[in-house]
């Protein structure tokens, strides 16, 4: 059963992808898998490579992407990052629904890909909530928060043009964004139940 189409979730930092993604993942086990992407950075303290990320050298994944091993790739801060085609197959293999969380490049670079996924971008109410919830993480240098700021800005503009994404989601309330997310994917998790029923 590989009529399993791949959802790509897009969406600045702080719009709360991975809180719906977590919890869809939670409430549907065995029903949504993630393809583990590949990095060039280090580990931070806790991750494990192959669940993680695939933690990589720039050597290994430039000829990976030179050979035309990847889906999509863009370098942040120095380092790369990608999706492979086996990361997203391993998923499939298994009869589950492959998850991608990319950013808005790496959705520009599916665009070109004969994936053909389910495409959502989950996006912050405003500017200023965005801001808010990335101070309230305690997590960025000013330097590195007006750097995601820009980057949410521009992906907040592109997220509206006409037929980039299938869905974009406001996660202004977290129980309506959920809702509707689900609903989006209602079609797609009905199949993988019935193929294990």
């Amino acid at each position: 059963m590989s009529g399993l189409r791949p959802v790509v979730l897009s969406g600045p930092s702080g719009a709360g992808k991975s809180t719906l993604m977590k919890r869809l993942m939670k409430d549907h086990e065995g029903v949504f898998g993630f393809s583990v992407s590949h990095t060039t950075r280090n580990p931070r303290p806790g991750e494990e490579d192959g669940k993680d990320y695939h933690f990589t050298t720039r050597e290994a994944m430039e000829e990976g992407i030179s050979k035309g091993e990847f889906i999509e790739n863009a370098e942040f801060s120095g380092n790369l990052y990608g999706t492979s085609k086996a990361a997203v197959e391993d998923v499939l293999a298994k009869n589950l629904i492959c998850i991608l969380d990319v950013d808005i490049q790496g959705v520009k670079r599916i665009k070109e890909t004969d994936l053909n996924p389910i495409y959502i971008s989950i996006q912050p109410p405003s500017m200023e909530i965005l801001e808010k919830r990335l101070r309230d993480r305690q997590t960025e240098t000013e330097e590195s928060l007006q750097k995601r700021l820009e980057a949410a800005r521009i992906d907040m503009e592109l997220s509206k043009e006409p037929g980039v994404f299938d869905v974009v989601i406001i996660n202004d309330d977290l129980e309506r964004a959920y809702k509707e997310l689900k609903d989006t994917l209602n079609e797609e998790i009905k199949k993988v139940q019935e193929a294990k029923s």
